[in-house]
């Protein structure tokens, strides 16, 4: 940790996907922490994992953060006094730190093949054996490592595990956690292309780079005694560690999966959530403020984040909580914002029909997304079966009745709720029979927004070829 009592935090993501709505919550974390205490909140890419980089997926990473309005103090694009911020191109920079662990005899040169490696551990696990490297090129005099070396043969480069140590990992959520050295693995530190390992760079560049506290998931936490050595090895300050919950599944079993749909950051926002509920709904996934409150703005979460409020237990990600969550600030939009989200799904739709659908849908829908399958009837004939039509046993003789004597209304859409609902009273229909048919004739499906009020939005002749339509699928 940096000697200063400055909080500096760093989100650290991996070009190797998406960025998963887990990696957000950290990374709302992170910054949270690091703004309320006039801290720096640094974005790095580490890119060490050549094999599973994605093309495109470090500039996708940086642009969501930005959608969700987590700016970053110092980055890749922007620079800082710690650059660069992007690993592979700090490859120089790790060799002297690579090299004194070689010197002091903590780390060395391991020329084991795959093939080799398989088959030390299948003899482990056949003996019941924790399974690890058996450390067959740690004994290799100076010699044998260069001609090896200079013969062109691959190797990595090992952590060397000191032996029957106690290692305490302090985590500021969990507390102490105690490793016995016996139980790690001579951890690779470089691999055989020469790149270092996740575990070596980021222990360097969070050291380099003054980081105070590391949050990450707690899928990390195995390895965090390799990283607490590796500190002791150059005699660094270890950083504060926060270890977070997995989200899962809404039946509270196993991680979050896309079996229940979305589970990256951009997904949620192309499925149609505004950035600002979701950012809510995460933040109470693993923190509560000690209230009863659950509407925080960005900068309001900031001002109540406490380290101290942290949960250990595993939250479930209750896709209906964060439904709720988006209506409530959809809500909240004005109808000039909300009419741009609404031209961003709905592209083909009008700056009239937005004025005239605005009041209605507004306070109904859930997400945005929503709109473009339930106001497909505004631009396109959808096709459905007769049977449709008659959904609620509605003989097919008043069916035609009830669309021909509202055909007659439509000549004029002045007061047409108040007269359509005088229909329906005259003739002494069923009034969920009769707007049943009448949403399956406009909208072709069964369940639509309030079908009377958005006929405005589809206009006369649009309603009127669309009845005549329906009363031809009766004939």
């Amino acid at each position: 940790m940096s000697s200063t009592s400055t909080i500096r935090t760093r989100m650290a993501p991996s070009p190797t996907g998406e960025l998963h709505i887990g990696g957000l919550r950290t990374l709302l974390y992170d910054y949270a922490l690091a703004k309320q205490s006039g801290g720096q909140f640094i974005m790095r890419i580490e890119d060490t994992d050549q094999k599973r980089y994605v093309a495109g997926a470090e500039k996708r990473l940086l642009e969501v953060t930005k959608k969700y309005g987590l700016n970053w103090d110092e980055g890749p694009d922007i620079g800082g006094p710690y650059a660069p911020y992007v690993q592979s191109k700090r490859l120089d920079i790790y060799q002297k730190y690579i090299q004194e662990l070689l010197d002091k005899k903590l780390a060395y040169h391991c020329f084991c093949t795959a093939d080799r490696l398989k088959e030390v551990h299948e003899l482990q696990k056949a003996a019941k054996k924790i399974q690890k490297y058996d450390r067959h090129c740690l004994q290799l005099s100076p010699l044998e490592i260069e001609t090896k070396i200079k013969n062109g043969q691959t190797f990595v480069i090992r952590m060397k595990i000191p032996d029957n140590q106690t290692i305490i990992c302090q985590d500021l959520v969990r507390g102490d956690i105690k490793f016995n050295t016996n139980d790690i693995d001579d951890q690779v530190l470089v691999k055989s292309n020469g790149i270092p390992t996740y575990h070596l760079a980021a222990v360097i560049d969070d050291h380099l780079m003054k980081i105070s506290h590391v949050f990450r998931g707690e899928e990390w936490i195995s390895s965090t005694p390799k990283h607490v050595l590796l500190y002791q090895f150059f005699g660094w300050e270890v950083p504060k560690f926060v270890h977070l919950t997995v989200f899962l599944d809404p039946d509270g079993h196993g991680k979050m999966s896309k079996r229940h749909g979305s589970t990256h950051a951009q997904a949620f926002l192309d499925d149609g959530y505004l950035p600002e509920a979701v950012l809510n709904f995460i933040m109470l996934l693993g923190w509560n403020p000690g209230t009863e409150k659950e509407l925080f703005t960005k900068d309001e979460f900031v001002k109540e984040f406490s380290l101290d409020h942290l949960h250990k237990k595993a939250p479930i990600f209750d896709r209906k909580k964060l439904d709720y969550f988006n209506g409530l600030y959809i809500r909240q939009l004005s109808d000039q914002n909300f009419g741009k989200y609404f031209k961003k799904f709905v592209s083909q739709i009008s700056d009239d029909q937005i004025k005239t659908l605005t009041p209605i849908l507004k306070e109904r829908i859930v997400k945005f997304s929503d709109l473009k399958e339930s106001l497909k009837f505004l631009f396109e004939d959808v096709v459905y079966d007769k049977e449709l039509l008659l959904k609620k046993g509605t003989d097919p003789k008043l069916a035609t009745e009830m669309l021909s004597k509202t055909k007659e209304l439509l000549s004029d859409f002045n007061n047409l709720s108040e007269r359509i609902l005088n229909l329906v009273k005259e003739n002494n229909w069923n009034t969920g029979e009769y707007f049943m048919v009448l949403r399956v004739a406009i909208c072709g499906v069964a369940f639509t927004p309030p079908v009377v009020e958005c006929l405005p939005a589809l206009g006369q002749d649009n309603t009127i070829r669309k009845i005549d339509i329906a009363l031809d699928l009766l004939k």
